[in-house]
């Protein structure tokens, strides 16, 4: 039995290791479209195709339940998919809305009206695209009001991890915070936007100062995936564990090892 974890890079391997530690017993499909990342910088229908091409695979080995571990993914395809395009006996989740109820201290699946939060201040730091579709707000305004979401496209970063660059990842992070703090002096959160930031996490930490309370993916969707299948164990597929990759497996297993820190052998996919 297997859920699928999608992403357009390696990236979603964060929330992997998360769900893993998590639910040490839940077998897993990975499936990173690595010949098309990033996705950050395509256009809204590009990126719905692509995330179709590869949830659909993820669908044909056996998995039910699908998260979309990348932000830009969730951002600009999940909405679609789920209204016209995901079979009624499969699901497919984002990673939004775990850390938007983390941010706004509602339990998972509370429905209730949007209400007065603490936080009225929030930096969001995503890709390009994510920042772009404006979706996290969207969802943020279900659940809260009054609450101030100063956004900061952070091109270059996803780029730099995924080619082993931490130097340029690091000085790219602080400068984007930089710009951020030019138009949001003294944010009382900020939220990491996209899985691949969990690996420059301090960085943000750093530069963002000890009073900003930072959220970041991994853990808070691990936590909401355990939830879930409490609540829904039918949709434990019964798919084999595999890592997928539509780059090369070699390059893709030598960059793995930055995010998991042990060696993964990759399968290459169409």
């Amino acid at each position: 039995m297997a859920v699928g974890i999608f992403d357009s890079g390696l990236g979603g391997l964060t929330v992997l290791d998360a769900v893993s530690k998590r639910l040490p017993d839940l077998p897993l499909i990975y499936f990173g479209d690595n010949a098309h990342t990033p996705y950050g910088v395509r256009e809204a229908d590009d990126i719905y195709d692509l995330t179709i091409a590869g949830v659909q695979h993820l669908f044909d080995r056996g998995c039910d339940l699908v998260i979309l571990a990348c932000n830009t993914a969730s951002a600009a395809a999940l909405r679609r998919m789920q209204e016209g395009w995901v079979p009624e006996d499969k699901r497919v989740l984002g990673v939004f809305v775990p850390l938007i109820e983390a941010l706004t201290e509602r339990q998972w699946g509370d429905n209730s009206p949007p209400r007065q939060v603490d936080v009225r201040e929030v930096a969001l730091f995503a890709t390009p695209t994510t920042v772009s579709s404006r979706a996290f707000q969207r969802e943020l305004a279900f659940r809260a009001i009054g609450v101030d979401v100063e956004a900061q496209p952070c091109g270059g970063v996803v780029d730099a991890i995924e080619q082993g660059d931490m130097i340029l990842a690091e000085a790219l992070v602080r400068s984007h915070v930089d710009a951020l703090r030019r138009r949001m002096p003294k944010p009382q959160a900020a939220i990491l936007g996209c899985t691949h930031y969990p690996l420059v996490e301090d960085v943000f930490r750093a530069a963002l100062g000890k009073d900003v309370a930072v959220y970041s993916q991994p853990a808070l969707v691990a936590d909401s995936l355990a939830d879930y299948l409490e609540r829904r164990p039918e949709m434990v597929g019964d798919g084999t564990p595999a890592f997928l990759t539509t780059g090369d497996p070699r390059s893709v297993e030598d960059k793995a090892t930055l995010f998991l820190r042990r060696k993964i052998t990759f399968e290459a996919v169409d």
